[in-house]
């Protein structure tokens, strides 16, 4: 694949992967976005919607991505098992099809999940599926590949990567987990630091990744202290593509040279998993939630979220302003489970229908989050989404002056009447009558 570096990014990522002091540093110094970057927020805005896949060699046991630590895998036993992947069904150009006909406006793709294998040919380890496996095939490259074809249809392309290692020596000191997986324990931090940084600089030089998807920085909480270089990481990444966006699901407040904010299994504002206590910044925003119970395949966990609550999820979160990463975990086969499809179809559809109420330009509404739903909004016109409310009237805390009330479905007036305290609806039957997954009321403003 052609490579996107000049002279002028090599010397800047030099300085950027170069081993930093002990001083400890959480974040790119002094960052200040550029033109491009900025615009590249936005688009992730406009997007609002992506879909997550968690793939790697733990989808051969069907236990889930955590399966190497739960079970105290010994890393070199864990290892032969990239002999025998060989994911035949894999054809990126069907995943495409299949997130893009849901709706979603990008994908986040694992390169590198914790138990350290790489779904591409980096040249920094052999431990990967070109070098290790007889599938011999780069699953990155071949997503990459059709970026062209995925950008004239609006699709971005973002790739997770594990700041944590259960394989590597040189991921020392451990952290909380993995200790079971038969470390030597006698690494050298430097080494590991040098390992990540040349491996990130391939994902978003040769693979052109839109966005780097962090994750494993809450491994070292009990090491206090502990410095990730992120402010040497940050930059050499910055320094390559000062439009790829850097995200990290650590599970605390933004760290100066990150570019969207993440929460996990929760909408923002919201900790009922206990992941996602943090204050909402002022970044874009993404919530990443699990279609069934797992993010890797497991193949007890049939428990699929309904395709009603995963839309009431999606326009939750544009509700509130964050975009919504809903997640698969494809089989060992290559093929995407057959309910994660379904699931896919059944979005798809309503999205062909009240897409542009959550996406494209839309943002969170003028009217906060409230008992009955949330609120979107693109410029003068508000859309209500009433998702749990059965009475036939509806009083709102909207002072602006209202123009015309609709049902978004029939284009039928809804009567209101407005004072100086906000604005009353009436309906002739409950909106659950009406619409059992989202009834919209399109609400344009003077």
């Amino acid at each position: 694949m052609k490579s996107l570096l000049t002279t002028t990014r090599v010397a800047a990522l030099a300085l950027g992967l170069a081993v930093s002091s002990p001083l400890i540093s959480h974040a790119q110094k002094n960052y200040k976005p550029t033109k491009e970057n900025l615009a590249a927020r936005e688009k992730f805005r406009d997007r609002g919607f992506g879909i997550f896949l968690h793939w790697g060699l733990y989808s051969i046991f069907g236990q889930g991505e955590w399966y190497m630590t739960n079970a105290n895998l010994n890393r070199d036993e864990y290892s032969k098992v990239a002999g025998a992947f060989y994911p035949a069904q894999f054809d990126a150009a069907k995943w495409v099809a299949a997130i893009k006909a849901s709706g979603a406006g990008y994908l986040t793709i694992t390169s590198r999940h914790h138990e350290g294998f790489s779904m591409w040919d980096t040249k920094q380890s052999d431990y990967n599926i070109i070098k290790s496996t007889p599938f011999k095939r780069d699953i990155l490259a071949e997503f990459a590949e059709l970026r062209d074809e995925c950008r004239k249809q609006g699709l971005g392309f973002h790739i997770y990567y594990s700041l944590l290692d259960w394989h590597r020596d040189d991921y020392y000191p451990i952290g909380r987990t993995g200790q079971g997986t038969g470390r030597t324990k006698h690494g050298q931090w430097k080494t590991y630091d040098a390992f990540m940084n040349a491996q990130l600089a391939e994902l978003v030089r040769d693979y052109n990744a839109e966005a780097i998807w962090f994750d494993g920085e809450w491994d070292q909480d009990e090491n206090p202290g502990f410095d990730w270089h992120y402010d040497k990481m940050y930059a050499g990444i910055h320094a390559l593509n000062p439009a790829c966006l850097i995200g990290n699901n650590h599970h605390g407040e933004v760290h100066e040279g990150e570019d969207f904010q993440m929460f996990e299994r929760d909408v923002p504002g919201a900790n009922t998993a206990g992941l996602s206590g943090q204050a909402i910044s002022k970044l874009p925003i993404e919530t990443c939630q699990t279609m069934n119970g797992m993010w890797g395949y497991k193949i007890i966990d049939q428990t699929y979220k309904s395709d009603t609550t995963l839309i009431r999820l999606l326009v939750q979160t544009a509700g509130r302003n964050a975009n919504l990463l809903l997640n698969i975990g494809p089989e060992a086969t290559g093929a995407l489970p057959a309910t994660a499809i379904d699931r896919l179809e059944k979005i798809g559809k309503w999205m062909k229908t009240y897409g542009k109420t959550v996406k494209d330009g839309v943002r969170e509404g003028i009217i906060p989050p409230q008992e009955w739903g949330v609120s979107t909004q693109k410029g003068k016109t508000v859309y209500l989404h009433i998702l749990d409310w059965k009475s036939r009237m509806l009083s709102l805390p909207l002072t602006e002056k209202v123009k015309s009330v609709v049902a978004y479905d029939t284009r039928r007036p809804i009567p209101f009447q407005q004072t100086k305290l906000g604005l009353t609806l009436s309906f002739d039957k409950a909106p659950s009558e009406a619409n059992a997954i989202d009834y919209i009321v399109e609400v344009t403003l003077h």
